[in-house]
Formats: structure tokens, sequence, C-alpha cells
């Protein structure tokens, strides 16, 4: 089954901030990361019920290298990505957008 990758407008903030923080650690890192993010919601959209439900219906795929982890859920042919949050972050923060 092919799914359709939907993220929700938290998620592009955090990414971007996630992106420039490691830039401004060392050139390149950003990109660097951003590769292991891709990675990461290409091998959940070819099996996306092979991560572990942490919350409710969410699950959660970590992200190789960065201490991140990429939060999502499946509906219908839809992966919706609610979070992708640092390993140290309050899950509260994003249990709300669930």
């Amino acid at each position: 089954m092919n799914y359709a990758l939907v993220f929700r407008p938290e998620v592009r903030e955090e990414l971007d901030e996630a992106y420039s923080w490691y830039e401004s650690q060392q050139s390149g890192l950003g990109d660097e990361f951003l590769e292991c993010v891709e990675e990461m919601l290409n091998r959940i959209c070819q099996m996306p019920e092979s991560y572990a439900v942490v919350y409710r219906d969410i699950r959660r795929a970590v992200v190789r290298r960065f201490p991140y982890a990429v939060y999502y859920r499946i509906v219908s042919s839809r992966i919706i990505v609610t979070a992708i949050f640092h390993g140290r972050r309050e899950p509260k923060s994003w249990q709300v957008r669930t």
C-alpha cells in the first residue's frame, strides 16, 4: 500500500529549529540531520506498522544518529506526522496534538 505523508504545521518549525541548531554546531551537520530524518520517513512509509505505539494511536520511530524521534499516526492511506522531537523534550507537548 502506498501511504501519503501529511505533516502537522508544527513539524516544519521543529525541523527548521533542529536544522539551524545543528548547522550552528558544525557546517553540514544540519543537512546530515535532515537526511537521517528523510531516511526514517521513507522507512515509515514502507512499513508504518513496524514501529511501536507509544501513546493512544501514536507510533514512534527513532532517527538514526541523532536524538530525535518521529511521532506519527496511520489514518487510512495517510501517515500523519504529529511531531519530530528531541528525546529529552517533555512528551506532553506533542501529546496534546493528537
